[in-house]
């Protein structure tokens, strides 16, 4: 019976916590209105009325709007957005909104306890309670965005949750979630990563990737082949499209090339293409080698800004 006892009062105070974090964290917890399905949801993450929501939620640059906590609608407007990390900054004004508590980076571990929050109806913000399962280092999204990591957690993440913040039993803000980023399962960025983003998007408004305008998969390069032209690697980039008037076009790329190099580095991969196409090569000439009629063939190509 003590036994018992004893675990009903555990339970009861770990329960008393969840209760309070959401508390605490959905404060800053907002309701983002940019799309023309279910609102989703934000995160006001600095002084100012700064808001950091998912830009996948966003379907418009105008007519946004923002509910905070205590209810009031106010107007938003867009101060930055970035699809290749899933991330959007909105301003909003007149709004009495206190800004999230940020957990310190490296606070995340396997197994935490963790709450993803949301506010999708306007009214009191929604939670589904779960823990850390995975913690990622870096990686690039598909569409181009470099994440010096990812927080995956055993949760559910409702309908119109991306946008808001995945916390700690403290109610500090460890991430941000978006259902967006990893095809049937949620991610979220990690604090730290989205401030720097958020800062990037504040200041330039958006965040600068080099663009060629061709579509690849990996293919094996024959061995006799790789031996004819003193090649190292075994597998190049096959482009099975090049896009009409694209960077890759007006530089003589053609469909049934296989990409082996890029700027002098070695391109074997999806991910070595994508290393090299960073806001240093937007409107630069760089150097491409591809295969040709077994043959090497040297082009140059000046990537354009991806829009």
């Amino acid at each position: 019976m003590a036994a018992e006892k004893k675990t009903n009062g555990l339970l009861a105070a770990l329960s008393e916590e969840m209760a309070g974090a959401v508390e605490r964290a959905g404060r800053a917890v907002v309701t983002v209105e940019g799309r023309r399905r279910m609102p989703a949801s934000g995160i006001v993450w600095r002084d100012g009325g700064v808001v950091a929501t998912a830009d996948h939620v966003l379907e418009r640059d105008e007519d946004i709007m923002v509910t905070v906590a205590g209810g009031q609608r106010v107007a938003a407007t867009l101060a930055g957005r970035d699809p290749g990390s899933d991330l959007a900054v909105l301003r909003i004004a007149g709004a009495s909104a206190d800004p999230a508590e940020l957990a310190p980076e490296g606070s995340s571990k396997v197994g935490h306890l963790v709450l993803a929050l949301g506010r999708p109806g306007g009214g009191s913000p929604v939670a589904s309670f779960g823990v850390i399962s995975t913690l990622g280092g870096a990686w690039r999204t598909a569409r181009g965005g470099a994440l010096e990591g990812y927080i995956r957690a055993d949760l559910a993440l409702y309908p119109g949750f991306s946008g808001g913040p995945l916390v700690d039993v403290q109610g500090r803000v460890l991430g941000l979630n978006s259902s967006h980023l990893a095809p049937g399962r949620g991610l979220a960025i990690p604090s730290h990563v989205v401030d720097g983003i958020v800062q990037t998007l504040l200041t330039q408004g958006r965040i600068r990737r080099a663009y060629l305008g061709v579509a690849s998969q990996p293919v094996q390069l024959p061995a006799a082949l790789r031996q004819k032209l003193g090649l190292r690697q075994e597998t190049g980039l096959i482009l099975v499209s090049v896009e009409p008037g694209s960077p890759a076009e007006v530089g003589g790329l053609l469909m049934g090339d296989v990409l082996v190099g890029i700027a002098g580095q070695t391109v074997a991969d999806a991910e070595d293409l994508q290393a090299a196409l960073g806001p240093q090569a937007v409107g630069k000439p760089v150097s491409v080698s591809v295969l040709r009629g077994g043959e090497t063939k040297d082009l140059t190509v000046t990537p354009s800004e991806r829009a």
